[in-house]
Order: C-alpha cells, then structure tokens, then sequence
C-alpha cells in the first residue's frame, strides 16, 4: 500500500475517533447539546466550568471516553500481537485467561476489602495482578508442548486456567455473597467506574506495553514466515517471544484492571485493520490501535443510551457484534489453528 494512502487511511480513523468521542462526551442519561460541549472543552484551559454541564463533562463523560479509547486500542494492539506471535488468527488476550485471572483477582479485593493504595483502588490492583498472573501461568504451561509453545497448546492451557479461575471465583461468590453487582461488573465489562486517577495509572501501563509489540513489529513480520527464516537472519526468536509475550500480556491486563472483561476486541480491529491496510505489523499496529479504540468508543455509546438511563455492560455489546465474527473467523481458517 502506497504510504499517502496509509496516510489518509489513518487520518480518516483520527477524524473518525474524534468525532465519536465528541458524541460520547454529550450523549447519555443527561444529553448535553454539542454547543455547550465546545465551550466546556473551551472553558478547561480557563479552569472555568462551575456549572452542572461542566462537572458532569469534565469529572464523568471525559475520563469515560478517554479511557474507553485507551481500552479499545491496548485489546487491539494486544490481540494483532498474540496473532502474529502465535501465527494463529484466533488468538485473543482473554483466550489466555486474562479476563479470568483479572477477575479473580477483583473479587478477591471485594470480598477481603482490602484498602486503596495511594490513588490506585484495591480492585484495579487486584485484577491487574490476576490478569498478569493468568498470562504468564499460561504461556508457562503451554511451553511444556514444545519450545517455541505451540498455538494449540496456548489454547488448551488458557481454556483449562479460565475454567480454574471461574471455579474459583464462583466458590468467592457462593461463600462470600456481598457486594456481588461489583463483581458482576467485572464479569460482563463496563467503564461506569472510570475516573481521572484510573487513567493516570491505568494508561501508561498500556502505553508501555503497546510499545513494546510495536518495537518488535518488523521481527513479527518475518517470525509469521516460519522460525527458521527468522534464525536465518538472525533474530532471536525466544527473546522476541518473551518481549511480545510480555507486552501484549502487560497491554490486556491493563485494560481488563481498568474496564473488566470486554471480549473479542482483540480479533475484530486487527483483522479489520488487516484487510484495510495490510498484514504488516508497523502499519497494523497503529491501525489497530485506532480501530479498537473506536470500537469500545462505540461499544460505550451504545451500552449508554440504547436503555437510558439504565446502563448496559459494555461486554454485553462487544460479545454481539463479536460472537458471529469469531465463528465465521473459526468455520474460514480453524483448519490452520496449529499451525
């Protein structure tokens, strides 16, 4: 693809994203009119928005849509990673038992109520733990399979952890009963907890391990023909594993920590984003990134105003749209799952 076109490609998902969250930043129980959306953004470099509109902008709607951006792109940049590592176009952080892991952990914070540390809440600490825990527990099982870990055996050692951490975590629930519409926000996804300290914590996290799939984007490109060729000129394939591994894993677990369980993000942007601009992963990526965060953007619009004022998960909405894409994903190239 000539670079102009990738060029106008990108520029149209900017033009894209921003209009959207625009609309996210007004739409929702309380519709505020475009006009006194622009002045708020306006009158933030003035630090002048004591009036209702301007709170609900500026301490709600505004962290909610950024965050759901942030979300969006680190499940998509995670997923095009998996699926170039693994050369396995089902790959996904949550087959992994990502969103297991991180759920686990959340409750765990709920039921023991364990205290905030510094701005960062128990809950979002929790299940960033379980999320990186289940990650690397299960890319450590499947290494058992062979050396590099085969795609089948990724599958089956994510499949058999989400089943134990969802054992768990319904022992939690059974015994500890309290607090359960929190945990059951975990389980389907949402961002009605989102906040300014969330993003200041949650967001770099994401940003560092986007890059570091970004930094491994050219190798991947040659890894995807086979890992002799990759020996052949001279890349390190067990540490470029290790750096994909670790950055798509830290990328998911930040987004499941901040907006719980979201699914199939990380199968609809990349290959949508593949067909748009290629298989190559330094322009995928970006991409990617800007057609997940679209995606959840959308996702959260939708989940706000289609029954307002109730609220829908956002898990609810991605599962729609993704469950049919994921089975014709399956039933046009499960025959190339092992490979």
């Amino acid at each position: 693809m000539p670079r102009r076109r990738y060029l106008s490609i990108i520029g149209i998902l900017l033009i894209l994203l921003f209009l959207t969250a625009l609309y996210g930043i007004s739409a929702g129980a309380v519709s505020i009119p475009f006009i006194e959306v622009w002045r708020s953004l306006k009158a933030l470099f003035i630090q002048d928005i004591q009036n209702t509109n301007g709170t609900i902008l500026f301490t709600l709607r505004l962290p909610r849509v950024l965050l759901a951006m942030a979300v969006g792109a680190s499940l998509s940049v995670a997923g095009a990673g998996f699926q170039g590592f693994f050369r396995n176009p089902l790959a996904d952080p949550y087959v992994i038992g990502a969103s297991s892991g991180a759920a686990l952990g959340a409750a765990l914070a709920i039921v023991l109520t364990l205290p905030s540390f510094g701005p960062v809440s128990s809950t979002s600490l929790c299940a960033f733990i379980g999320a990186l825990l289940a990650t690397f527990m299960a890319f450590a099982l499947s290494r058992f399979a062979g050396d590099p870990p085969p795609a089948v055996a990724l599958l089956l050692a994510g499949t058999a952890l989400s089943a134990f951490f969802s054992a768990l975590l319904s022992l939690i629930l059974v015994i500890k009963d309290r607090d359960m519409h929190r945990v059951y926000y975990w389980l389907l996804g949402g961002l009605g907890m989102s906040s300014w300290s969330e993003l200041v914590t949650a967001v770099p996290v994401m940003i560092i391990g986007a890059s570091l799939v970004y930094l491994a984007s050219r190798p991947l490109d040659i890894l995807i023909q086979g890992d002799d060729v990759a020996h052949s000129l001279g890349i390190d394939v067990r540490r470029l594993r290790f750096l994909v591994a670790a950055g798509a894993s830290l990328a998911a677990a930040a987004a499941v920590a901040s907006a719980g369980i979201i699914g199939f993000v990380g199968l609809i942007a990349p290959h949508g984003m593949r067909i748009i601009v290629g298989p190559g992963h330094r322009r995928l990526l970006p991409a990617a990134a800007l057609g997940g965060a679209l995606l959840v953007l959308v996702a959260d619009i939708l989940a706000r105003t289609i029954a307002a004022p109730l609220e829908l998960p956002i898990g609810i909405i991605t599962s729609i749209i993704g469950a049919p894409f994921f089975i014709t994903l399956l039933l046009k190239r499960g025959r190339n799952l092992g490979t």
